[in-house]
């Protein structure tokens, strides 16, 4: 096997990341190489102009880290190679405009992005369009070039499509699919890319922050990689990491209240999933598109799907007709909510707005946080870091007043938000007021079911 050069590109948060070895065949992939037409922040750009960086280089970035931290944590070069790559290739069946298209492609594959990215590796879906079939036929699989490099790709995938050990200490668990995961007694390989101090997350918050112009993401990353130990096979900060982690979870918590989770950028993002909805266009090969690949579609598809993303095109955005805050409501309003929260449910609450208000559905969007959001207001998952106390490892929480604090902050100030045309926002507001009314026999029934659980 000929020897290739190592290759530095310049990036403007961690300056120069080397890359080589087969970390430049991936560099190179046609699969990798659609993730520059795919934007980071979806259609946050029309709220925030600076907002135009790519999947691309938030991947790159993501494989740096978790290449520092494969060194931090002197693991060794196998377990480091296929750590990289699954930093390198964890977003790879990313949609158009990232998070805003997902549940669409979720809806239409009955797959995540995680486990369309293992089927697109093992070359099980397709992985490129029939207009590329000349250049691209023959191309062999992600998981054949990993495999000729000493890379077991069944491993880079169990790190993407499995953020959690299924089974703790054992040396293997059987998937969904009857495989098997070699990883579950090092845990902390799943941790570079999904813990609660994560390359992932240390790349996104500061690059969507430097983008988007804020001063939320402001994290010490070197502090956090000096601190980090593997200890009973989970990384682990030593003390003096407590006020980077800190840092850390503060960024998390007002980047996702101020850019993620933006009233605004839902608004615009929910009108270009509405668009997708209406424009009886096959998406079951959505995760192979670009932005552009996207907006073309749409608007070359039926009237009222051009109509819509155009006007997102021209900033000419549905309004705010009916809020709910989280603060306004009850555990037992929070609850009745909660029958809303998937797909199917919130597309015929939206119908069922439209028909009382006399105009179609098109015209409304229903947005809703997650079932998890709506019930417990506790983020667990990205905020339990675990602190290395002499030989004990505790909660961050124990140590950290303002850790607890962060656990119990809602993503996002509002439990629902419906919006309409500016001129449907008055009739859109009167017919949800009225369904979403909450009567006492329907507080008593979830009081029961609560006292049941």
């Amino acid at each position: 096997m000929i020897e290739r050069c190592k290759r530095i590109v310049h990036d403007p948060l961690h300056g120069s990341i080397s890359i080589d070895g087969v970390f430049l065949d991936i560099l190179d992939r046609h699969e990798i190489q659609r993730l520059h037409a795919i934007k980071q922040l979806g259609l946050a750009n029309m709220v925030f102009p600076g907002a135009n960086h790519t999947r691309f280089e938030h991947s790159m970035g993501v494989y740096h880290l978790a290449g520092r931290m494969t060194e931090v944590l002197e693991m060794n070069k196998e377990d480091s190679d296929i750590v990289r790559a699954a930093a390198f290739l964890h977003d790879i069946c990313h949609p158009p405009f990232s998070h805003t298209m997902e549940e669409i492609m979720e809806n239409e594959t009955g797959l995540d992005h995680m486990d369309l990215a293992r089927k697109l590796i093992y070359g099980d879906i397709p992985t490129f369009f029939e207009r590329d079939r000349d250049m691209l036929e023959g191309v062999e699989s992600i998981s054949e070039l990993l495999e000729k490099n000493g890379i077991s790709s069944e491993k880079v995938c169990d790190l993407i499509a499995y953020p959690v050990s299924k089974a703790k200490g054992l040396e293997f668990f059987t998937t969904g699919e009857g495989k098997q995961s070699f990883f579950t007694s090092k845990d902390y390989a799943h941790q570079i890319i999904h813990g609660p101090v994560d390359a992932d997350q240390m790349d996104y918050l500061v690059r969507d922050a430097h983008y988007t112009g804020v001063s939320h993401g402001s994290i010490d990353t070197e502090r956090l990689l000096s601190q980090m130990r593997i200890h009973n096979n989970k990384i682990v900060l030593e003390k003096g990491g407590i006020v980077a982690a800190e840092g850390l979870m503060v960024s998390r918590a007002l980047m996702y209240s101020s850019v993620y989770f933006h009233k605004t950028v839902r608004i615009v993002e929910m009108m270009l999933t509405k668009a997708a909805e209406v424009s009886g266009i096959n998406f079951s090969q959505l995760y192979l598109m670009d932005d552009t690949d996207l907006m073309s579609n749409l608007i070359n598809s039926t009237r009222k799907a051009s109509e819509i993303t155009r006007s997102v095109l021209h900033r000419r955005l549905y309004k705010k007709a009916y809020t709910l805050y989280s603060l306004d409501l009850d555990d037992y309003e929070k609850a009745s909510l909660v029958k809303y929260s998937k797909y199917g449910s919130r597309k015929a609450l939206e119908s069922e707005i439209a028909e009382l208000a006399n105009i179609d559905q098109s015209d409304v969007i229903v947005d809703i946080p997650s079932k998890s959001t709506l019930l417990s207001n506790i983020k667990i998952g990205k905020t339990d870091v675990s602190i290395l106390d002499g030989d004990k490892v505790r909660p961050i929480t124990k140590f950290s007043p303002l850790a607890k604090a962060l656990q119990s902050r809602d993503i996002s100030d509002w439990a629902i938000m419906i919006s309409a045309p500016e001129q449907y926002t008055g009739a859109v507001k009167k017919a949800a007021k009225d369904i979403l009314s909450f009567d006492d026999t329907e507080r008593s029934e979830l009081g029961d079911l609560s006292g049941q659980s």
